[in-house]
Parts: structure tokens; C-alpha cells; sequence
């Protein structure tokens, strides 16, 4: 059995190049012409003679010595819809200048099946090879062997060494645009305020202690329990708060599916919320996190701890939807159950139509009533350029006008809810954290 495992293997590891085919093309067709003339019918035997001693030649050459070696660097994880840099390494233990093919096998996911990088390598030449990949969806990514076809200078057989075993890297939210948004959220703030150093929410619930009522204090805060014992009016002081309670919510229902540029709408409110939820905390805000669609799925909750970006990450990367009717009700259930104190919350969702919007109106308003809340939902630019396009025909026309008709719903639904008191962001993907982040800004420059 080891003795047929080795024949099969080395069987596989031989491949002919396109060269030998040429050649041998070459000599069938002198043995054709031999057929109307008989002189060139010794030139093809030795010529297929030549054939076989160069492939002899060229076999010993290559398989003398294991002259290849390759080795994948994959990182710790992959950034989703970001650029990843792959590396491979190579040697050419070969006494000769050899060409090569660099064939992966990439994780499904990427539906890439003609993967090819071809190179030279002179003799003892070591070299790093970078290709890049960028996915589109979180999850894990499986990679398969590393193949390396040699070829001598001859050209005629190649060799093929496989290398690596299967590995599996996971695909995180877009972790590596963190560094470029903390550069923009610093901009944007001095932009908006350059001189506001301190910032005071005002007070929470958390009690510091009672002291006694002096002209000004809030009548609110006046504990009469301990005025009676007293016989003069005392006031509770509570902590004076510097940060604020800072949530995203993602829808993460049917409403969210719609693609754009390869990413689902969900992806760019994941891939927004992490980067915006590391802007925020870099403001000394605490940021949390909810997810539903017809229940509550991942939940953390708002902290400025260290490891907060990490939960929020490792929270994000295991949302799961079957893109289900979401309930808002759910949401409104939630958010009054377990969040007891104002937060600003930033619910990331999409809505299709005005009736979409009124289905969920109620449960908006009742949410605003209890937070400072921001709708986020998305305009799409291909319906724009649809709409600015010029007509060649009577469907042409059609399609513009239902084009145009969307859009104005888009902005009927974001006038709608300035109208109720809601905060709005219309934003495309492409654009969606820069308008996050700015609305952010804002209203931490306003004071809300």
C-alpha cells in the first residue's frame, strides 16, 4: 500500500507543459507532410527522438531534489470588505533558474477558481510573494494546500509540490479601518468645537450625598424625608456624569438584506457600528450593543471598561439572522426593560416605503420618548444614477420614474421623523460610519 501511495502521488506530481504539446504538434505534423514527402519522414523520428531525450533530461532535472520551497503566511484574522494582505514564501533550492506557477486553493466564499501568480526565481533566490484578498461576509474562511508547478529552463515537464495543510482564518467586522476613523473623528471634532474641553451630560442617578437646599439647587432633588428630620430643606447631589450611555442597535431582519458592492446592508451596520463604537469610546462615552429582528439576539451592555472593544467585536462577528420580519415592539420591550437610564441610541435599520415607516412609527416614538434616539437608514445610489440617467425608450422612462418615486419616499420618511422629534441619518453604505460619526459629533458639540 506505502509502495502504491507513492506512485500515485508521484504520478500526480507530473504534469507535461504546454511547450510539449507544441513540440509534439510540431513532429505530427512533419510526420504528415512525410506522407507526400518521404524525406521528412526520418526528420520526424529523430526529432521525436530529441522530444523524448529533453523530457528525460528535464525529468532527472527536476526531480533530482526537492528544489521547491513554499511556506503561506495567513494573518490571525481576516478585516472584512478590507483589503488583507496575503504572503507566501519562496526558496529555489534548484541549481538552476526555474519558473514557477503559484496555484491556492481559496475558501469557497471568494468563488475564485482561476487563482494564478507566475514568477521567475534564479538559483538559491529566496522571495516573498503578496496577493490580497478582500471578503465580503463574517465567518470562517478555509483554506486548502499551496501548489507549486516548477519548470526548468527546458520547459518541457513542470513539478508539482503541495505545501500547507487546510487552515482556517476567521473573518472579523472591519477591524483594520480603525486607525484611519480615529484620525477622522479627531478632525471632525475640531471642525465642530475646537475649544469645548469639557463636556457635562448632567447628573445621574447615582446618589452622592444630602446637603442643604441653597437658592438655585432643583427643586426635584429635594429629599423631604430628611428635611423633616432636619426642619429644613435638604437636597439630594447626585455624581456629575462626564460620559454618556452610548447603544447600537442593528436590525438585523429581512429589511437589512439588500446588497450593495457584494456586502448585505447588515455587514455595513456591523462593519459601522464597530468602528463607531471605537470613536465613542475614545470619547469616554460608554458604548453597547443590541441586535433583533423577531427577538433580541446579541446584547452588550454599555461600558468604558478595556476589554469593552473586544466584546463588542467578538459580539458582532457571532450576529446570526435568517433575515426574518423584525418586531419592534421587541426592541421597545427591551430598551424599557433593561436600559433605565437616558441613553443615545443609534438604530440602524432600513425602511422601504412610507407604510414600512408607519408599520414602526409608534414603537420609534416611544423609544424617542425614553432616549435620544437616531434612525439610521440607507438611500441607494444606483437608484440615483438610474434616476439621472437620460431615457432611450419607453421602459427607460418607467424605470426613471419608479427610480424617482423611491427616492422621494427616502426623503418623505426622513421628513417624517424630524417631524416626530426623531433624530435621522439618510446616508448610502458607502457613506454610512463618516455619517454616524459626524451625527455623533454633533450631538455631543450640541450638548442634546
Amino acid at each position: 500500500m506505502f509502495l502504491i501511495r507513492k506512485l500515485v502521488s508521484f504520478y500526480q506530481s507530473v504534469f507535461l507543459s504546454p511547450r510539449f504539446f507544441v513540440s509534439l504538434a510540431a513532429i505530427i505534423l512533419v510526420f504528415v507532410l512525410a506522407f507526400f514527402l518521404p524525406v521528412l519522414f526520418l526528420a520526424g523520428k529523430i526529432l521525436c527522438l530529441i522530444l523524448v531525450g529533453i523530457t528525460l533530461v528535464d525529468f532527472a532535472l527536476l526531480f533530482s531534489k526537492n528544489g521547491i520551497w513554499a511556506q503561506r503566511q495567513l494573518p490571525i484574522k481576516l478585516s472584512n470588505a478590507d483589503q488583507n494582505p496575503i504572503f507566501v514564501n519562496l526558496k529555489n533550492n534548484y541549481p538552476f533558474s526555474t519558473h514557477l506557477q503559484i496555484v491556492e486553493e481559496l475558501p469557497s466564499q471568494f468563488q475564485k477558481r482561476d487563482f494564478l501568480i507566475q514568477l521567475s526565481l534564479k538559483k538559491d533566490q529566496n522571495r516573498q510573494v503578496e496577493y490580497i484578498l478582500i471578503p465580503n461576509q463574517r465567518g470562517e474562511y478555509h483554506f486548502g494546500k499551496l501548489y507549486v508547478f516548477a519548470q526548468s529552463p527546458l520547459g518541457i515537464i513542470q513539478k508539482r509540490y503541495g505545501f500547507e495543510k487546510d487552515e482556517m482564518v476567521k473573518t472579523y467586522p472591519s477591524f483594520l479601518a480603525l486607525k484611519n476613523f480615529d484620525f477622522l473623528s479627531i478632525q471632525s471634532q475640531n471642525k465642530i468645537n475646537p475649544t469645548k474641553k469639557i463636556r457635562k451630560i448632567g447628573h445621574s442617578f447615582e446618589f452622592e450625598q444630602i446637603k442643604e437646599y441653597i437658592e438655585g439647587d432643583n427643586i426635584k432633588d429635594i429629599n423631604w424625608k430628611a428635611s423633616a428630620k432636619k426642619n429644613e430643606l435638604m437636597v439630594n447631589h447626585f455624581q456629575e456624569e462626564t460620559s454618556q450611555n452610548v447603544y447600537c442597535v442593528i436590525d438585523s431582519g429581512r429589511n437589512m438584506k439588500m446588497p450593495f458592492k457584494n456586502l448585505s446592508l447588515l455587514e455595513y451596520a456591523i462593519n459601522s457600528t464597530l468602528l463607531f463604537s471605537h470613536v465613542a469610546l475614545g470619547k469616554k462615552d460608554k458604548t453597547g450593543l443590541y441586535t433583533f429582528s423577531k427577538s433580541i439576539g446579541n446584547y452588550v451592555s454599555a461600558q468604558n471598561r478595556n476589554n469593552q472593544m473586544n466584546l463588542i467585536l467578538d459580539s458582532l462577528y457571532n450576529i446570526e439572522t435568517n433575515y426574518s420580519e423584525s418586531d419592534f415592539g421587541v426592541l421597545y420591550a427591551q430598551t424599557k426593560r433593561h436600559l433605565t437610564q437616558r441613553s443615545l441610541i443609534f438604530l440602524y435599520t432600513n425602511f422601504q416605503s412610507k407604510e414600512g415607516l408607519q408599520r414602526q412609527l409608534k414603537y420609534l416614538k416611544a423609544l424617542s420618548k425614553l432616549h435620544l434616539l437616531v434612525v439610521v437608514f440607507f438611500e441607494n445610489p444606483l437608484l440615483e444614477e438610474l434616476a439621472s440617467e437620460t431615457q432611450k425608450g419607453l421602459d427607460d422612462v418607467y424605470n426613471k420614474i419608479i427610480a424617482q418615486k423611491y427616492m422621494a419616499d427616502q426623503r418623505v420618511i426622513a421628513n417624517t421623523l424630524t417631524q416626530m422629534g426623531i433624530q435621522n441619518v439618510l446616508t448610502s453604505p458607502e457613506k454610512l460610519t463618516v455619517g454616524v460619526i459626524n451625527k455623533y459629533l454633533e450631538i455631543r458639540a450640541r450638548n442634546i
